[in-house]
């Protein structure tokens, strides 16, 4: 006799297999692109190989474990802002709350280099 199983305990059978899928929820707070967009461009940088590949999801989790989606938004968003042309991205490089978000996630790379690479 087959048994369906209803709906009712898919979110218990979900939220476990979360729980011991990312148990530091470390990147789980990161939107899924933003971490795969992470994860392309440093398997890019560093070959696009099985190790890379592992070496860069560990990256992102580090980093998310340090930095909240909302700081690590921040910074990308003024290292994007201050690669544009024009007197106005001075803006973007050398005002204090663009140093300070970049040394925020630089920061958080180093670290994530030293434990994943």
């Amino acid at each position: 006799m087959i048994r369906y199983a209803g709906l009712s305990t898919l979110p218990l059978l979900l939220v476990s297999a979360l729980a011991f899928a990312n148990p530091a929820g470390a990147a789980g707070d990161y939107p899924t692109a933003t971490v795969v967009d992470y994860v392309l461009g440093c398997m890019q940088t560093n070959g696009r190989t099985r190790q890379a590949l592992e070496s860069c999801s560990c990256s992102i989790d580090v980093i998310a474990s340090i930095l909240p989606f909302d700081h690590y938004e921040k910074a990308e968003t003024f290292k994007s802002m201050s690669l544009t042309m024009g007197e106005r991205s001075g803006l973007f490089r050398e005002s204090a709350p663009a140093r300070a978000a970049g040394t925020e996630l630089k920061r958080a790379q180093a670290e994530a280099d030293v434990r994943c690479f």
